[in-house]
């Protein structure tokens, strides 16, 4: 299979659980909710996406042919600025995202990564199958798109979005439960209404974009 990436790069997870955390991150190219095309956003079943995940001219970008090329590709990037050997640096991670990432991620490629010692996550918006083996699944549910996905670890509802009710989401089986304020021009009151939820309703926690707040990828 062929892979195509938007951008494979090393940063710290800002989101979720593994906030902080030293991941790469594997961008896909294509999204099945929205073009990625500006002109298509005001039709797009996903129209606050903050993401360019259009072509492969990203860092780390390009057309990778078969699994073991794409993950030497990721092993490359975690061995960046890496003070220590691989062995004794913990657990590598990958986090597969896009657009959506269920779109390409297959179980070779899965495979691929565990050989070279990775855990394996995914943020997905849950409307496609993810391949066995991945070991942390992050879905963020989107208003108007049906989910497969109902199980996981972490559900990361941005809000608000019209017609996506949270008391629904959260008899899903899923381990974490975080909501997330959209990000934009009316991020201050978005911010508060996660917060008002959280206080509300404690099988919720807040999910910040920190990666955003101390400017790295």
């Amino acid at each position: 299979m062929t892979y195509t990436v938007k951008e494979i790069f090393l940063t710290l997870q800002g989101e979720g659980v593994h906030t902080g955390r030293r991941a790469v991150f594997c961008r896909f190219v294509g999204c099945n909710l929205w073009s990625g095309r500006e002109r298509d956003r005001s039709v797009a079943v996903c129209s606050f996406c903050d993401t360019d995940f259009i072509g492969t001219d990203g860092i780390g970008g390009g057309r990778f042919e078969g699994a073991k090329a794409l993950a030497q590709a990721i092993a490359t990037a975690w061995n960046e600025a890496l003070e220590s050997d691989l062995e004794s640096s913990g657990v590598p991670y990958v986090v597969f995202t896009g657009g959506e990432p269920a779109l390409q991620l297959d179980g070779a490629l899965v495979e691929a990564c565990h050989a070279h010692g990775f855990e394996v996550g995914v943020e997905t918006n849950g409307t496609k199958s993810l391949p066995e083996g991945v070991d942390w699944v992050c879905v963020s549910p989107k208003s108007g798109a049906p989910m497969q996905l109902t199980s996981g670890d972490e559900l990361k509802v941005v809000i608000p979005q019209q017609d996506l009710g949270l008391d629904g989401l959260e008899e899903m089986e899923f381990s974490h439960f975080f909501v997330q304020p959209m990000d934009g021009p009316h991020l201050s009151r978005n911010m508060g209404l996660a917060v008002e939820h959280c206080m509300r309703n404690p099988k919720w926690r807040l999910s910040l974009q920190t990666h955003k707040l101390v400017g790295i990828p």
